[in-house]
Order: structure tokens, then C-alpha cells, then sequence
């Protein structure tokens, strides 16, 4: 098919996308959206925040982490997401992300225990540092990707993505002679992110933030209060995280004292902000990977290191899984890409993971997990599957968007692959400080 129609499927679930590699294929049965209102029932737990989000404006609110989520403080009629977005790229933003529920690991055998649950090497994460890192179970499937902070020699938190990581870690320490004490503990962080987030802080905490490093830690009051600091983000944006000791006692007074320091540099209270991520080449867990996910199909090779000595948990699956990816023989069929896509502005969060085609037409063979309208690049961009013959620069595809997206409705927009990310970052990651490097691999 070529620049025709798109044809009606044979099933619900589009067969045409070999999914045989998972036990539990992604459900990209395309249903539009099906907007239906959020019960706020006592099932789910509120954030110490949730109170005062909804005093910022919050209108919208999803699940992750089993906590109400808020994800809309700008109405469409006033602009929406890209309104947000505008604040985060010139200003400086709040969010809460009480979500990130923090899980404690304390005790003598904090660092060996750690070192056993991460790919990464904890022995070479001092204390007061931070590291982005990934859990694998036995097969290398990716269960977490948390920020991991090293509070002190013998105590780590575990900011986790949606996925409950303490259960797993409580888990793994049942019949193990590591003497640690797992646990979530009452701190709950908020994100501060965008280009005057440093004045602010600054303004908030002393002059000392300022040489606070990417990854660092450091500990401070905020109204008297204790917290964690650390130059982290879930944007690409320069950007912090506070995390707040004993939260549900004193969430208010350090809600507002941030609110009393952002006046001067025109903070807004928005949520986490996924068009600027993508750009930036952050993934977002069980959207853009799960527990079925190898880090070798999502550019997480990196989190994979060789010299690696000490066992850890997937370790063995991974190392033959990267032989096999080195042999040209992949053990998967997808892998993520990074996408430019045609159509009009997707200004808003895609109901369905979207279908990828052939550029010369055919029958999907890959799917959008993160697609938004950049400014900057004055174009769609998008992070998704596509089988690996299809995943080198260059490659020519076309993607089937809503009609509300399409150039016209009913008929596949153009894409190319491209490298990820799709813009420098103001804070990079540590892949892209790996690339700059001349070390970023996928193996």
C-alpha cells in the first residue's frame, strides 16, 4: 500500500506486528480516546502534594506507582501541555513527583546488596552521589529504572518508576544472608526544572547549590526543614529534585516556600513535562519499556558494563544476550528508534501506541510509544518500535496517526529515523556524556 488508505485490520490487535518474542504482546488494539472520569478512592494513596496540586490548577490525573498522579494544571482552552511545556524551556517549573516513591535499603550489607539488584557498579557510587540505574530479573528483562542516591555509606534510596520495586527487593532479600533492612520511607521529592531553576534554588537554600554537580547530592533545609537535594530531572533541562524528609507532616510549608522563592523568577506549577523527555531520549517505564524489555533493544547498553566483576541479578542472560546482538543475532525483533514524523502538531498524549509502517507501504510492523510536537525542531518526533532491519539512520517509514494528526485523515504520515536525542540537553544523561566521550554502544 502507497500513500493509500489505511486498511482495516484482520484483528484487534494488529497481527501484523510479530510480537512472537513476548509472552504478553503490547496491546495496540487502536481505540482512540475514552475519556472517562478518575474515582479518587482510598484503593489509591495521595501524595503529601495531592492537596496542593489541586490548589495549583491541577485538572487531570493518572495512576503511577499506585498514587494519583497529576499530569494538567493548564486547561487546552489556555494552551495545555505545550503552555507547560513553554514555562519548563524559558522559566522554571514545580511538579510534584511524590510518585517517585523512595525505597530505603539500610545497613551493613547496604552496598553488596545493592550491587546484587543493579547492572551498574554501586561500589563505585560514593556517598552523596546519584546514578541513574536499571533492575533486571533473571531473563535481563528491565523491572526498574529509578535514580539511585547514596546517602551515606551504608543507606541507599531507590527513587523508583512505576513499577513496585520494594516487593522485589524484599524479595530477593528473603533467604540471602545480607543484613539490610529494606523499606519505603515518608520523603516525597518535587522536581524543579528549567533554565532559572538554579536561581531559585539558590534563592532557597545558599549560594553552595550552585556547585552542586549533575548526579550530586547534597542536604539542606527548606523552611527549617531537612531535605535531600540532588541536580537531577526527568527533562534534559537544567534541573533539581528535593526530596523532603517526613513528608506527610510538613508538605505544605515546603510547597510554599518554594511557590514564596519561584515568585521572582516566574515559576509555574505544571506536570512532569514527557515532550520535553523525549526529546532528551529519557525513557518512561512501561510505556517505552518493561519488564520483557532487554536494555540492549532501548540504547540502555551502557547500563550493561563489561568490567563488571561482582554477580548480579540477569547478569548471565545479558552477557549471552549481548554476544548475540555482537554476532548479528539478535535475541529480539524490536528495538526503539528515534523518529521525525510528518502530520500536524500531536500537542497532547497519545491514547494508543500509534502504528509504524514500511516507508514504501505494507501492512505495521512497529509502534509509537512516545510521540510530541517539538518547537524547537519545528516538527513531531517520536520514540517506538520498529523491527532491527528497519532501525539504521535514514530508514524511510511512515506511522498512522488520528485523524486530528494526519496531513490527511486515513492516510500514513512520512517519518525518518534519527539519532536520539533529538536536541542537545542543558543537563546531559549519561549516555549522551558517553557519546560525547566516543563510548556510547548499544552493546
Amino acid at each position: 500500500m502507497t500513500n493509500g488508505a489505511v486498511a482495516a485490520p484482520s484483528h484487534h490487535n494488529q497481527p501484523t506486528v510479530d510480537q512472537s518474542d513476548r509472552l504478553v504482546p503490547i496491546n495496540l488494539r487502536q481505540t482512540g480516546p475514552t475519556p472517562v472520569e478518575l474515582l479518587i478512592s482510598t484503593r489509591i494513596r495521595k501524595s503529601p502534594y495531592w492537596h496542593l496540586s489541586m490548589e495549583a490548577g491541577c485538572w487531570r490525573a493518572e495512576v503511577y506507582n499506585r498514587v494519583y498522579h497529576p499530569r494538567g494544571y493548564v486547561r487546552p482552552e489556555d494552551g495545555g501541555a505545550m503552555a507547560e511545556y513553554h514555562s519548563l524551556v524559558n522559566d522554571v517549573t514545580m511538579w510534584n513527583v511524590a510518585v517517585e516513591r523512595q525505597i530505603r535499603v539500610k545497613g551493613p550489607d547496604a552496598e553488596a546488596f545493592v550491587n546484587f539488584v543493579i547492572t551498574r557498579d554501586a561500589t563505585k557510587i560514593p556517598p552523596m552521589r546519584a546514578r541513574y540505574v536499571i533492575l533486571c530479573n533473571e531473563k535481563g528483562g528491565i523491572l526498574n529504572d529509578p535514580v539511585l542516591l547514596r546517602i551515606a555509606p551504608d543507606e541507599f534510596w531507590f527513587s523508583i518508576s512505576d513499577s513496585d520495586l520494594m516487593l522485589w527487593l524484599q524479595g530477593v532479600k528473603v533467604g540471602q544472608p545480607y543484613d539490610v533492612e529494606i523499606a519505603e520511607i515518608d520523603v516525597a521529592p518535587v522536581q524543579i526544572q528549567g533554565p532559572r531553576s538554579v536561581d531559585l534554588m539558590v534563592d532557597l537554600v545558599g549560594p553552595e547549590l550552585a556547585d552542586l554537580p549533575s548526579y550530586g547530592l547534597m542536604a539542606a533545609e527548606v523552611a527549617g526543614l531537612p531535605v535531600i537535594i540532588s541536580q537531577t530531572g526527568f527533562t534534559g533541562e537544567k534541573g533539581y529534585e528535593i526530596y523532603l524528609r517526613d513528608a506527610s507532616l510538613h508538605a505544605e510549608e515546603m510547597w510554599n516556600a518554594v511557590l514564596e522563592a519561584g515568585r521572582p523568577h516566574n515559576l509555574a506549577v505544571i506536570a512532569p513535562a514527557h515532550h520535553r523527555r523525549v526529546a532528551a531520549g529519557i525513557l518512561s517505564w512501561g510505556q517505552d519499556m518493561d519488564a520483557e524489555t532487554l536494555p540492549f533493544q532501548v540504547n540502555l547498553g551502557y547500563q550493561v558494563p563489561r568490567t563488571k566483576q561482582a554477580d548480579y541479578i540477569g547478569k548471565a542472560a545479558l552477557e549471552r544476550a549481548r554476544a548475540l546482538v555482537e554476532a548479528g543475532t539478535p535475541p529480539f525483533r524490536m528495538v526503539m528508534v528515534g523518529m521525525r514524523v510528518e502530520g500536524r502538531p500531536i500537542d497532547e498524549y497519545a491514547p494508543d501506541f500509534w502504528l509504524v509502517r514500511p516507508g514504501d507501504g505494507g501492512d505495521p510492523v512497529g509502534y509509537l510509544t512516545s510521540p510530541w510536537w517539538s518547537p524547537e525542531l519545528n516538527t513531531n518526533i517520536a520514540l517506538g518500535y520498529v523491527p532491527v532491519e528497519l532501525s539504521a539512520l535514514g530508514t524511510r517509514l511512515a506511522v498512522d496517526l488520528p485523524a486530528q494528526y494526519a496531513d490527511e485523515p486515513g492516510v500514513p504520515v512520512p517519518a525518518e529515523v534519527v539519532e536520539v536525542p533529538f536536541r542537545p540537553s542543558v543537563n546531559p544523561n549519561t549516555r549522551e556524556r558517553l557519546r560525547e566521550r566516543g563510548l556510547d554502544s548499544a552493546v
